[in-house]
């Protein structure tokens, strides 16, 4: 085979001169016949590996897919960070030059100057142009429905630009809609058009500066002149009029977050140096300072200072920016806690009041990425290990029952997936192994992980409970699926019942036992599989019957005299020897002889599915299968008028009430664990008609 592979895989391999040869060669039709079918095999082998070869390069294009989405958003962080790098080089540059004008005005003010050459020449030229541009915000916004409740107005808000953009989807690049947007001198509204009213618009997103990223997108005709907005964890994609409005859209954005920054920074400076104290006026009255002496004993009314200027205090927010924007969630709960240590005793003044304004946006920020980092659109991989650190950083910020949550959907993604990738292929039993052990290992191993992450949260455990119970409904529905709806015997699905049992039992090394659960799930499957099964052999019993001949059995060979012996023991029927003849004959009816093997298999299989709730589904279903065979025999002793054939049916009937029933009743109460009435009493009936057998009352 291999050399023949190597033949045809050649490059200078010629289909014409290779029959021409193979012709010349072989001894007649069966030779071609056989290499025939060897280049058939050696053609479906290759298909085979093609066809693995394709799926496995499906699957690496999804992964590698899937990791370019991942790194795609990274260097969206990524142009962030540098952005901001950006702009706090800008800012320290202003500051300096900002220190330089206070020591030399004069060059402070000819540098203004030359920068400037329409800059204000006084505070009131400058008011007044402060003062119309509020009043042109005002106006623009009265033309915004649903912004006055979301955009208070503030003494310091004013418009640094506006106008009209088409916004387009980020996956497809399908326009979406017309937007106008209104860039503030602290935040981004976008509005979209009213139809049928001209200049007239609706609210429909505000970001502030502080959290806004700009990124220039490569034009790639026919998309052009489009910018895309980053605010952590989406992105708006927007297309300017012409090349000129998207520069200058760029150009703005960026001097407006640099010029917040700036004026955000000189706030806290000013807000960070110390205040001077009040001078008492001076006494004129010498009596006075007795009066001070002994005010200088009584502690001071005024309230605690919280010192802020500290300067880890001071980069906090910038430092929060950047664990956020690296992933290093540790490192930014660290620094939250110790915020929230330092600041546990002190008086909750105005500056703290902002301080924590800030902090509450990265925390914000914070839970978003650490909830993105649950979400099952991330990779599943890695099991569920992988979610630690975002669920203990989640648990850490307060969030326990976000993150319980967050936990469990990623969890039960990650199972329906690995559900979803099982190859049916094969036997079904062998599928059921798979299956599983692939959902019982998962729930396993995410029951400890939740042990673990969850230890000091006894609150979630019932939601791990429920959401237990929602998994093994998933898993019972592919389950069902292959082997109750695909109508496999009875054998195989007591055999995968089985299975599906002890896999079960595997969580009781947790503490946790689901059997009754799954059998919940199972219990209108197997009464549906029992009946239908019971409905087989009444069919076959009744088809039998009518053929019956009231003859014994001649079985030909020894060899199949033993096997029937060996069967008929292996059903619990110890006495069948005193029922065999001379000469492989059985003094039995091949009806009443194939009727026990069929109704003791019967019996086994759904032992093997047995628990309380299918009992008397399986106890009906046994008496009505037996009473085919017992109002059939009865039915022939009263119609039967050859004595001979009447004895031969007597024996038949013997067999079948002092030997059948008892071992039926036998192993049912072995199995069940109790006695059935139902079939005792059926065999009452039949021993009152055995006393009386010319009585025409037959057993029902």
């Amino acid at each position: 085979g291999s050399r023949l592979r190597r033949q045809l895989e050649s490059g200078g391999f010629a289909a014409g001169e290779y029959v021409k040869q193979l012709s010349q060669q072989s001894d007649g039709d069966r030779d071609l016949q056989e290499h025939r079918q060897r280049i058939q095999a050696l053609s479906e082998e290759t298909a085979q590996s093609l066809k693995r070869n394709v799926y496995q390069n499906y699957r690496q294009f999804i992964e590698t897919a899937r990791e370019i989405s991942y790194l795609e958003s990274e260097m969206y962080q990524l142009s962030h960070i540098l952005t901001e790098q950006k702009g706090i080089m800008e800012a320290v540059t202003q500051a300096l030059l900002l220190q330089a004008d206070r020591d030399d005005p004069a060059l402070g003010a000819r540098r203004a100057a030359a920068a400037d050459p329409f800059l204000p020449l006084s505070a009131k030229e400058a008011a007044a142009n402060e003062e119309g541009r509020q009043r042109t915000l005002t106006t623009l916004l009265e033309k915004v429905e649903g912004c006055r409740d979301l955009l208070p107005e503030s003494p310091g808000k004013y418009l640094v630009y506006n106008g009209d953009l088409v916004e387009y989807d980020a996956d497809h690049m399908a326009q979406i809609q017309r937007v106008h947007a209104f860039l503030m001198n602290d935040c981004l509204l976008v509005a979209t058009a009213l139809p049928n009213r001209r200049g007239a618009y609706r609210y429909d997103a505000l970001y502030p500066l502080d959290g806004l990223a700009v990124v220039n997108v490569k034009d790639n005709p026919p998309m052009k002149d489009m910018f895309k907005l980053l605010m952590f964890p989406e992105s708006r994609i927007f297309q300017a009029e012409n090349a000129k409005i998207k520069k200058e859209w760029l150009e703005v954005l960026e001097e407006t977050k640099r010029n917040r920054a700036l004026s955000e920074k000189r706030r806290l400076e000013q807000e960070a140096l110390p205040r001077p104290a009040p001078t008492p006026p001076e006494s004129t009255n010498p009596f006075d300072e007795d009066e001070d002496e002994e005010e200088e004993d009584e502690p001071s009314a005024e309230e605690e200072v919280v010192d802020l200027s500290l300067e880890w205090i001071q980069e906090l927010p910038e430092d929060l920016d950047v664990c956020i924007a690296q992933r290093d969630f540790e490192g930014a709960v660290d620094l939250l806690d110790k915020l929230n240590e330092y600041l546990a005793d002190k008086p909750v003044s105005q500056p703290v009041k902002e301080l924590r304004a800030k902090v509450d946006e990265r925390v914000r920020q914070l839970t978003d990425v650490l909830v993105f980092e649950l979400s099952p659109d991330r990779s599943l991989r890695g099991g569920p290990r992988a979610t630690r650190r975002a669920v203990s950083q989640l648990i850490r910020l307060g969030q326990s029952t976000k993150a319980c949550e967050l936990f469990l959907k990623n969890r039960a993604a990650a199972v329906q997936t690995a559900i979803r990738q099982l190859r049916i292929e094969g036997a079904t039993l062998l599928y059921i192994h798979k299956l599983c052990h692939v959902f019982f290992t998962s729930l396993l191993e995410t029951a400890r992980e939740f042990e673990t992450d969850f230890a000091g949260n006894n609150g979630c455990y019932s939601a791990f409970v429920v959401w237990a119970r929602s998994s093994m409904r998933m898993f019972v529905d592919a389950f069902s699926k292959q082997v109750f709806d695909s109508k496999e015997s009875l054998s195989t699905a007591a055999e995968c019942v089985k299975v599906a049992k002890e896999h079960c039992k595997q969580l009781s090394e947790i503490g946790l036992d689901l059997t009754f659960i799954i059998h919940a799930l199972l219990v209108k499957d197997i009464k549906g599989a029992l009946q239908s099964y019971k409905d087989i052999i009444i069919e076959a019993t009744k088809h039998r019957n009518s053929e019956e001949m009231w003859r014994k059995m001649n079985l030909m060979t020894p060899e199949a005299l033993g096997k029937l012996r060996e069967e008929m023991r292996s059903c619990g029927v110890g006495n069948f020897d005193q029922y065999t003849g001379d000469d492989c004959w059985v003094n039995l009816s091949y009806t009443v002889v194939a009727f026990t093997k069929q109704t003791m298999a019967f019996l086994e299989e759904a032992l093997k599915l047995y628990f309380p709730e299918l009992h008397m589904v399986l106890l009906e279903s046994l008496v009505e299968i037996i009473l085919v065979a017992v109002q059939h025999v009865d039915y022939s002793l009263r119609c039967e008028q050859d004595p001979e054939k009447k004895a031969f049916i007597r024996q038949n009937a013997s067999f079948l009430y002092e030997t059948v029933l008892p071992v039926v009743e036998k192993r049912f109460e072995e199995g069940v664990g109790k006695p059935a009435k139902q079939l005792q009493d059926l065999r009452n009936a039949s021993r009152l008609m055995r006393v009386n057998p010319e009585s025409t009352t037959s057993v029902v």
